[in-house]
């Protein structure tokens, strides 16, 4: 007879090692934290800069395919997730930031009690050590730690100076009062390291007792014993197993909870009868409400030799990398996927909120893991905060190797399209400005040469791109299409959570690590109040 446990955890991401952390604290409470992948002992997954590497090895993740759509020109794009412990904050761009405070009042105003501004900051605080230090909005003293942009750039510098001649103020603190405005990025890194929900949360705590953790197993359903969830089934190294559980929370992240859902009988019962499952409880909104960032870049090719793409070619350059990281813990190989950027409004904005994130970089690639263009390059990026347009994921089978449908709907909504463009207008406009004008020798992509609205929506569908923040599936609500209530049980059964990005009834206006990591400790006070 297999060992029970109080609780099982399917899945070491952001959300689950911060799970296992809280729920563990109790000795009385057994433990068990399952991980598909293996552990996260491989140098491109600890430091910063190495996220270019990680973020598509198959070693370290796993790369799932959307479904061709028109807001893609009929492209499949390619969804990295993390396969490892510490999941995607083991490979993302280690940017930290919560998003405005307006995001989590929109929560609460769709019916999700608890869940607004003044609920989720206490949470946030506590999590985070931000070496800046504590204040009515930052935690000092969490496990995460966080710490300021240690790279100047000559490049990043004049860029933020045009953005201020644009009309993008200063921001210190894009985790402080506002997003709004322009500034550097905060960054989850300690003195050299990636600061992962793995290092922060698990490592520390992982010779606990009454904490097992168990890699390498694939969660194939939840096993039923009426509608009370009474374990789950996996596929280990061994062979088939079913472990029995008092509580099961699923923390696989927004593609592989809901899969998992659907293949243990709660779904939509239409999808779940086409494939052949049984249906445990019909929950139409499992998989539905799938929602990401769509980003659309620029690349400049400056006249100067002053940007990343320059000093790897450069064995000097190269050598003072290594020297300023090991000695000072600064320099290019703390960066993560953008430096500096800000939130800024559109022209479409129903009242003036920002709706748009921007992001800048020097440096310039087609895309991660691939070698840096010959030139001397620096990348500018926009995304739209706040998208309309609302996709799916369905099971194709009940093989829970197969990776579910994913259609994310890209730009289906023509308010997200005339978001987008003029996202590309702002960066145009901001790059106008000097101090960065002298810098620029041409705009490589999407080039002078694509000038209307037409030809840059055509330009975005053609080479926009994820920015890896998918989150919704199993929406926190009490409507019909919830999955979860507001404490992250699932609707319709029991001994049953959802505890990860997938509960986010609207996708966050910033990068979601950060978010997800408040999902983890604010759902760990639910669950062992329910418990």
């Amino acid at each position: 007879m297999a060992e029970t446990f109080d609780y099982i955890i399917c899945g070491a991401g952001s959300a689950g090692c911060v799970l296992a952390n809280r729920l563990s604290a109790d000795p009385a409470n057994k433990v068990l934290l399952l991980e598909q992948g293996g552990h996260d002992r491989r140098f491109w997954s600890r430091i910063p800069v190495g996220y270019y590497k990680a973020v598509y090895d198959p070693k370290m993740s796993r790369t799932f395919a959307t479904e061709p759509s028109d807001g893609t020109a009929g492209r499949s794009v390619p969804w990295p997730r993390g396969r490892m412990i510490g999941g995607s904050s083991s490979i993302n761009g280690l940017i930290f930031i919560r998003g405005q405070h307006q995001d989590f009042d929109d929560w609460e105003a769709l019916g999700v009690a608890g869940w607004g501004w003044r609920d989720v900051l206490p949470h946030f605080r506590k999590l985070e050590c931000y070496q800046g230090g504590e204040s009515q909005w930052r935690g000092a003293l969490g496990e995460l730690q966080v710490s300021e942009l240690r790279d100047d750039n000559p490049a990043c510098a004049a860029w933020l100076e045009s953005a201020e001649a644009w009309g993008l103020p200063h921001n210190p603190d894009f985790n402080g009062e506002t997003t709004e405005g322009s500034g550097r990025y905060q960054l989850s890194i300690d003195s050299r390291w990636r600061s992962s929900s793995a290092k922060a949360f698990l490592k520390p705590v992982i010779a606990r007792a009454n904490l097992t953790v168990r890699t390498d197993a694939m969660v194939e359903k939840v096993v039923f014993d009426g509608v009370r969830a009474a374990g789950i089934s996996i596929r280990g190294e061994a062979g088939p197993e079913v472990i029995p559980a008092g509580h099961v929370i699923l923390s696989s992240g927004s593609l592989q909870s809901p899969q998992i859902l659907q293949l243990s009988g709660i779904g939509p019962a239409d999808v779940l009868g086409r494939v052949g499952v049984d249906i445990v409880h019909d929950l139409p909104g499992v998989g539905r409400n799938l929602q990401d960032h769509y980003q659309m870049r620029t690349v400049s090719r400056l006249k100067r030799p002053i940007t990343i793409n320059d000093q790897v070619r450069n064995p000097i350059e190269l050598a003072k990398m290594a020297l300023r990281w090991v000695f000072a813990g600064s320099g290019p190989l703390t960066i993560g996927a953008g430096q500096i950027g800000g939130a800024v409004a559109s022209q479409h904005s129903p009242d003036g909120r920002p709706d748009l994130q921007l992001m800048a970089m020097p440096l310039s690639l087609d895309k991660p893991g691939e070698p840096l263009h010959r030139f001397s390059g620096f990348t500018s990026l926009a995304w739209q905060c706040h998208p309309e347009s609302r996709g799916y994921l369905e099971i194709r089978s009940t093989d829970p190797r197969e990776q579910a449908l994913i259609q994310p709907n890209y730009l289906q909504s023509e308010h997200d399209q005339k978001v987008m463009v003029d996202g590309i207008r702002i960066i145009r406009e901001i790059h106008a400005e000097a101090p960065f004008r002298d810098l620029i020798d041409a705009e490589v992509l999407p080039g002078p040469d694509v000038s209307s609205e037409d030809q840059i929506l055509q330009i975005i569908r053609e080479q926009g791109a994820t920015v890896y923040h998918p989150v919704g599936t199993c929406r926190m609500g009490t409507d019909d299409m919830a999955v979860v209530s507001p404490d992250l049980a699932v609707h319709g059964v029991e001994g049953l959570s959802v505890c990860d990005a997938s509960v986010m009834p609207k996708v966050t206006s910033a990068n979601t690590n950060a978010p997800s990591l408040m999902i983890g400790e604010k759902g760990a006070t639910h669950i062992l109040a329910a418990s």
